[in-house]
């Protein structure tokens, strides 16, 4: 069972919760081999300037039936939920007291693979969605940038195993994440996204 969460407050209504751990360390080896046997892990190209390039990570996207999601030109069908993914939605829903219907996996191979600035802010996921971050495998540095530059509030954590990170509020209109390159790491990680998309949202933003 996971403590409470930490509470660290951003600016313009963003705030993140963290709770380190979420899952018990004991437990986190068994799930992180039964996601990489479960889940579809696949490399795949985004567009960026107008070209395709590969993103530097493998992923999947998981979901409901309706989680149907588009993002840089391209759309995704949602893989059904496994069991493994199922049990943790439902304790990661628990925690956060929200409801998820999707997961994006990333699958971090070494500290070559990473994660560029962004913010989810696609219009399936709504104004100000709730992202529920958890963490497997080894720890990497997390960032997150306000997009008005270094006067506001900004965040560097430590995700480590078993780690859950919620980011709530306005975080994805006023913020943008990522994860950088770390050329000493060489074990993965697995990232799993829990999100609620709705489609229809695409159809009337």
């Amino acid at each position: 069972m996971s403590g409470p969460a930490q509470r660290l407050t951003l600016d313009h209504g963003a705030w993140l919760e963290l709770f380190e751990p979420f899952l018990a360390r004991d437990d986190t080896p068994a799930l992180f081999a039964a996601l990489m046997h479960e889940v579809p892990f696949e490399a795949r190209a985004i567009r960026l300037f107008g070209r395709e390039v590969m993103q530097p990570r493998l992923v999947a996207w998981v979901g409901d039936a309706e989680a149907v999601y588009q993002y840089s030109g391209m759309q995704y069908v949602p893989t059904p939920f496994g069991p493994t993914l199922q049990a943790l939605r439902g304790r990661v829903q628990a925690a956060c007291q929200t409801r998820f219907n999707s997961v994006l996996c990333n699958l971090y191979r070494d500290g070559q693979d990473a994660m560029g600035m962004h913010s989810d802010r696609e219009p399936e996921l709504g104004p100000n969605p709730i992202i529920a971050s958890l963490s497997l495998g080894e720890s990497r540095r997390f960032v997150l940038r306000h997009r008005q530059g270094k006067s506001h509030t900004q965040a560097d954590l430590l995700l480590t195993d078993g780690s859950l990170l919620v980011m709530r509020g306005t975080t994805q209109q006023v913020y943008r994440h990522g994860l950088p390159r770390a050329r000493r790491v060489t074990g993965p990680r697995i990232n799993l996204t829990f999100r609620y998309t709705d489609a229809r949202l695409r159809r009337t933003g």
